[in-house]
């Protein structure tokens, strides 16, 4: 499969009377956007707004993040879910870089919501405070889950998803500024010099824990809760086969701009025929039940073995009781003879001293920490607060709370928080963004 993604380097957004792209600035018709946005009748209030890098704003409850992309020859970018089903992977997707959607909620957050902070302290915390973000403010009348902790937020979800796909329309019969290229031959028809080295495969664990549908991620628009471990092409989750629905504590939730942008996958690419042969990926899932763990584990390690796998990179969306598939996982591949290195983020206390995963086994011995999901972070007041930052406290956001005997509130009189990274938006970032290092005392 051969996948070209055209690429157009956003430097600015504004507010025009137009939807168009020129010279890295992207100008969009905000009453034709949220003409747009409100054809979905679920969708009872909405604004728009633009956040750059440096601008004094704090948003929350975060919900999800896109990039823009369309495809020329008409398409859904989305197969399954905003559109017809068709195979991604192939063809020519065109992509506004630099840039995401992002949906944040006008009232109710969750526990797989979070916060972006575009300046100060907090900036440093997600990939998404880099960036240009045209950012879809809304409500919906889903009156039932306004006040449960974890919600389907199927509406906002939606209608982010197809603002990216709107707001991309002015690329469409545009010149690309630069064209990435990814292609594997098939795997049985390498070249030799290829086959001579080692057999790598990924694999993900995209968040699937729930039994009703609607709170998983999603493949093809197909619920994962109902899918057992299977190979994709790792072309077709870098082109919006895989949506992102997790209901995960949100630090390692990973976005819909995650898949699109998976930075683990385009590195695994690049070393292809230098230093390894990457075979593709094995696309897993988290389950509940013990039986329904060992049953994926042993599925991830027949697939591979089958492959020819000589190795295994395996990267976990989640912590806690994912955690025992993510362990099980490695230890079927080490079984099967696949040398394995996986990926986390730990859920170590507050002092930082406590065990890192729920579950430990002697042969995972090769484990990349993307950091402490229960560390504190203490950020002074926001200028501009886009959402409702009460949300933080009063709904269940997994790195919030209401109130505490030392610590206080998370959210004080001045507007200043305390929180633990468990609510900074995609923070972790097991998919390779993580600006995190380790340090030695």
């Amino acid at each position: 499969m051969r996948l070209e993604i055209g690429n157009f380097y956003v430097k600015d957004i504004r507010f025009g009377k137009e939807l168009s792209y020129q010279a890295g600035i992207l100008t969009i018709q905000k009453e034709e956007a949220l003409k747009f946005v409100r054809e979905d009748e679920r969708i009872t209030e909405a604004e728009l707004y633009i956040a750059k890098p440096g601008d004094k704003i704090r948003m929350c409850p975060v919900k999800e993040a896109i990039e823009p992309r369309v495809r020329p020859d008409g398409r859904s970018v989305f197969p399954g879910y905003t559109g017809d089903l068709t195979r991604a992977g192939e063809g020519v997707t065109h992509a506004l870089k630099n840039c995401s959607v992002l949906v944040v909620g006008r009232h109710w957050g969750g526990f797989q919501d979070g916060l972006i902070d575009m300046s100060g302290e907090g900036q440093k915390y997600t990939h998404f405070g880099e960036l240009q973000n045209l950012v879809l403010v809304a409500d919906t009348n889903e009156v039932f889950e306004q006040r449960e902790q974890q919600k389907k937020n199927d509406a906002l979800r939606r209608a982010g998803h197809r603002l990216a796909e709107y707001v991309a329309q002015c690329i469409k019969e545009l010149q690309p500024e630069e064209t990435e290229v990814f292609e594997l031959e098939p795997m049985i028809r390498r070249a030799n010099e290829t086959e001579k080295l080692p057999s790598v495969v990924y694999v993900m664990q995209p968040q699937s824990q729930m039994e009703e549908l609607g709170y998983n991620d999603l493949a093809y628009g197909w619920d994962m809760n109902r899918m057992l471990p299977t190979v994709m092409h790792p072309n077709e989750v870098l082109d919006g086969a895989m949506v992102s629905g997790s209901f995960m504590p949100v630090s390692s939730k990973w976005s819909t701009y995650d898949f699109q942008n998976c930075p683990n996958i385009k590195a695994l690419y690049r070393e292809h025929g230098k230093t390894i042969n990457f075979l593709g990926v094995i696309m897993s899932n988290l389950n509940v039940a013990l039986e329904q763990k060992e049953r994926a584990a042993l599925y991830v390690a027949q697939i591979a073995n089958t492959l020819g796998a000589d190795a295994a990179v395996v990267a976990e969306e989640g912590y806690g009781n994912p955690d025992a598939d993510f362990v099980g996982c490695i230890v079927a591949l080490e079984d099967a003879g696949v040398k394995t290195v996986g990926i986390s983020n730990e859920c170590t206390g507050r002092d930082g001293q406590s065990q890192p995963l729920v579950t430990l086994d002697e042969k995972c011995d090769a484990i990349v920490s993307c950091g402490n999901v229960s560390e504190l972070i203490e950020l002074p007041p926001m200028e501009t607060v886009l959402g409702e930052l009460e949300a933080l406290a009063r709904d269940g956001l997994s790195g919030g709370w209401a109130a505490d005997e030392k610590l206080g509130p998370s959210v004080r009189e001045d507007g200043s928080i305390i929180m633990e990274n468990n609510a900074m938006f995609c923070g972790d970032q097991v998919c390779g963004w993580s600006p995190k290092t380790m340090k030695e005392f």
